[in-house]
């Protein structure tokens, strides 16, 4: 390829690559821009890029009306329970998955990944049920519950995925040197297994921190509401407040786009590795 060719590629290329990623990054700014619009100007035509009078009265609005620290001190303990429950679980199971090969164990796997493709919509009433009978009912173990049985086989999953391509030579050498099989999976595979359980571990948080139908269903009062069920009565009867419903938003989503900043190395790190062995 000539020099002047390759030149007009790479530049081509970035600019398609900034192209993307202003596609990408331009909802979230908009709902920024929505949130600091007066309420008056939010259905101005055509719309514009910076509201004169912008301000940050829409998020002060909103911790004062509504128990949004409340919300999301709900939404990180239902997060880190489910996260904690799901990981230790799927961690086990995918290990034994991994290591006991039998005729049965490729079929128990689907089936696990098969639970994991059942709507929402058609075991949220078996589980009000069930909720019910042992009184959970608007308590947050109710919801934590009802997300281990969806998030757990997706990170059963996940972690065989990871665990095969770790070498069965180190669990043995572990067992020469007197451990366990506990003790060989906590000592020498997890700690391999690291970029997996982490990539395992935030998409298990995100999962649990933007579910809505069964925080929606078990949960009956406003103080036990998790932050997906608190941003949906926003939404009023006769007028809604656009710009409060995007400060909330934006609130909401701050954390999971955090994440994503912070540990996207491994994150993806882990999901290959995982998918590939």
């Amino acid at each position: 390829m000539p020099a002047r060719a390759r030149v007009l590629w790479m530049y081509g290329h970035r600019v398609a690559v900034w192209g993307v990623v202003a596609l990408l990054v331009f909802p979230i700014y908009w709902m920024f821009n929505t949130s600091l619009a007066p309420q008056n100007q939010i259905y101005v035509y055509p719309p514009q890029l910076i509201h004169p009078g912008a301000s940050f009265a829409a998020y002060a609005k909103v911790f004062q009306e509504r128990p949004m620290a409340r919300w999301f001190l709900n939404s990180l303990v239902v997060v880190v329970l489910s996260g904690v429950y799901s990981l230790t679980a799927g961690a086990l199971a995918g290990y034994g998955l991994s290591r006991f090969r039998s005729r049965g164990t490729g079929t128990l796997g689907y089936l696990l990944l098969a639970s994991r493709m059942l709507p929402t919509t058609l075991l949220v009433i078996p589980l009000f049920v069930a909720m019910s009978a042992v009184h959970l009912i608007n308590t947050l173990w109710s919801v934590v519950i009802a997300n281990v049985t969806f998030i757990m086989p997706f990170a059963t999953w996940m972690l065989k995925g990871y665990f095969d391509g770790i070498p069965r030579e180190l669990d043995e050498a572990a067992y020469i040197d007197g451990s366990s099989r506990l003790g060989a999976l906590a000592r020498v595979v997890l700690p391999l297994a690291a970029p997996g359980l982490a990539a395992t571990a935030l998409y298990s948080a995100i999962l649990a921190w933007d579910e809505y139908l069964f925080a929606r269903t078990f949960l009956t009062s406003t103080s036990t509401w998790t932050i997906a069920v608190g941003l949906g009565s926003f939404r009023g009867e006769y007028v809604t407040y656009w710009n409060e419903v995007m400060a909330a938003s934006l609130i909401g989503t701050l954390p999971l786009i955090v994440i994503f900043l912070v540990l996207e190395r491994q994150l993806v790190h882990g999901l290959t590795a995982g998918a590939v062995k």
